[in-house]
């Protein structure tokens, strides 16, 4: 029996589990390695995706968030060839990328910023107060709740 390495499923989700769903999708070729990132929790609702986008400018990120799918995508601007320096070694990647996340339902992008090289993108999970969870009241058979119901009945 060959074993999978389900990884890349859990790497890809924020704010919930859905491993059935995701496998039909997921073995379409290895995960894209470049630019790296960190999902992080920051509380118990709150996350914080960061991705690695040195050498790019706020300009030339693109964040879009459209049916439970946030998508980052970074395009570097072509420099004048006049004004390019000669490169004698590129270690910076310089090029363009696309990085796809799966969100759970009820999971909103809050903000995002460029800081240190680094791209934070903020989520929240607000379950509404219809989707939330409530406590139900138990009584007994005569309608009465917590306790025996007390009748004041004198005897004729």
């Amino acid at each position: 029996m060959r074993g999978f390495d389900l990884t890349p499923l859990y790497r890809s989700t924020v704010g919930f589990d859905r491993l059935f769903s995701l496998l039909d999708g997921s073995f379409d070729g290895p995960a894209p390695a470049y630019p790296p990132y960190n999902i992080e929790r920051t509380g118990e609702d709150a996350y914080r995706i960061t991705v690695a986008v040195a050498g790019f400018t706020d300009k030339e990120l693109n964040i879009e968030v459209k049916e439970n799918a946030l998508t980052i995508r970074g395009d570097k601007t072509a420099a004048e060839a006049n004004e390019k320096p000669e490169v004698l070694y590129q270690g910076i990647a310089a090029r363009a990328f696309e990085r796809r996340f799966q969100l759970a339902d009820h999971v909103e992008v809050t903000g995002a910023s460029v800081e240190n090289g680094l791209l934070h993108v903020d989520l929240v999970r607000r379950i509404p107060e219809a989707k939330k969870p409530r406590q139900v009241p138990i009584g007994t058979a005569n309608g009465a709740q917590n306790g025996a119901q007390v009748i004041d009945a004198k005897a004729a």
